[in-house]
């Protein structure tokens, strides 16, 4: 049976060479008996081994690269590497939720998986892996001993994969509609797998919670927080749990505002009402109105969504970025904090230090930056994969 191959053009293989998972078809010369799916030997012009991916005519991504060493893509290999991802996260309590599976950084392009006390949620980003995720599902749940398996395709990206978006069970025991877990030491979060944003619950800010609630503990009074974008009150149970704050969360949503009330009755913190709002609004339009009636903050917390989806989005989402932080940094009083972040992995580092950067120059404040804020442990990054690095935060003292 004929191998598929696919060969590079002359002088296009140093990327290949150096590690990174991906090869847009710009960089192929030709490919050779393989269907959409395949598993692919990558050759460069003189038909030495490079690599071995999977392939798909449709993505501007052709082939994504499994292993730069000349061995199958077995049910040995799958092995080798899910197991070495649930390795590295060994710390993590059974009880709690945290990434398994993140995709290119641990090796296995396309595929992410998240668990969530007992529970595992899938995702399936490209053809290769939703055409084996049900063996992957299966073979997860039998590795981390898990009741079921979720699946929650419904990502953008699968389009550019030709794929439509995939919702539902995949494996092991009906999922609940809410799973409770342990989010940090003392505090436990309810998550919606079936109807939340991504896998249920934004994991990857978990560590920054942390920060908030560390923020909150050294101060002496009562600190004023503005949560924006608080999607199921994750930030706001952080705040609400060190006894010494006034919380306004805002969300666009109904019904993450309601969970995020379940969470807050479900930490014992919704004794005294008066310590918290749940505000549905437009974060844009709430912040606005807020700058003009004067109001103030201790801290300030813009978590929002993706803005730029891709690099023809980067303009807008700068123009999105800036607005929020120039309103926020006329709110924060003197001495305040404010932590901002982006999720949007066309916006970098730099940029969007630059973008905030901006927003501090406009409205006459002065700032510091206390610390630079990223994914948790959880979330590696491949070094040779720079575009995992997609949620980056800044906390900023304000004056």
């Amino acid at each position: 049976m004929p191998s598929p191959t696919v060969t590079i053009k002359p002088k296009r293989e140093k990327p290949i060479i150096n590690q990174h998972p991906w090869i847009f078809s710009g960089a192929i010369a030709s490919v050779k008996d393989a269907n959409p799916g395949d598993v692919v030997t990558v050759v460069d012009s003189k038909g030495h081994f490079l690599a071995r991916g999977y392939f798909n005519p449709k993505s501007q991504i052709q082939v994504r690269i499994l292993t730069w060493q000349d061995e199958p893509i077995d049910d040995a290999w799958w092995q080798k590497m899910l197991q070495r991802a649930i390795d590295s996260r060994k710390d993590q309590p059974a009880d709690s939720g945290f990434r398994i599976i993140n995709a290119e950084n641990d090796f296995i392009p396309g595929l992410v998986a998240d668990y969530y006390n007992g529970w595992i949620v899938l995702q399936a980003l490209t053809l290769f892996i939703d055409q084996h995720k049900q063996h992957i599902a299966q073979m997860l749940m039998e590795m981390m001993g898990a009741r079921g398996v979720y699946e929650r395709s419904d990502v953008d990206v699968r389009g550019r994969e030709g794929l439509s978006d995939a919702i539902g069970q995949l494996a092991g025991l009906p999922v609940p509609d809410q799973i409770e877990f342990q989010h940090s030491p003392g505090i436990k979060l309810l998550v919606d797998i079936k109807n939340g944003h991504k896998t249920g619950f934004y994991l990857d800010q978990k560590e920054n919670h942390r920060s908030l609630e560390a923020l909150i503990a050294g101060s002496d009074e009562t600190q004023h927080v503005l949560n924006c974008f608080a999607y199921t009150g994750a930030f706001t149970v952080a705040a609400l749990a060190t006894g010494k704050t006034h919380v306004v969360s805002v969300d666009s949503s109904l019904e993450a505002l309601q969970l995020a009330e379940k969470n807050i009755a479900l930490n014992e913190l919704d004794q005294t009402e008066e310590s918290y709002e749940l505000i549905q609004a437009n974060c844009f339009d709430y912040l606005r109105d807020a700058t003009e009636a004067g109001d103030q903050y201790d801290i300030i917390i813009l978590d929002p969504p993706k803005f730029a989806h891709n690099k023809q989005q980067i303009d807008r989402a700068s123009r999105g970025y800036k607005d929020l932080n120039l309103h926020a940094f006329h709110l924060i009083k003197p001495g305040g904090y404010l932590m901002t972040y982006s999720c949007s992995g066309a916006i970098s580092q730099d940029l969007f230090q630059k973008i905030v950067f901006g927003a501090l120059a406009d409205s006459g404040r002065q700032a510091q930056i206390v610390s630079h804020l990223n994914a948790n442990s959880d979330h590696p990054i491949a070094l040779t994969f720079p575009e995992g690095e997609y949620l980056k935060g800044l906390l900023l003292k304000v004056y």
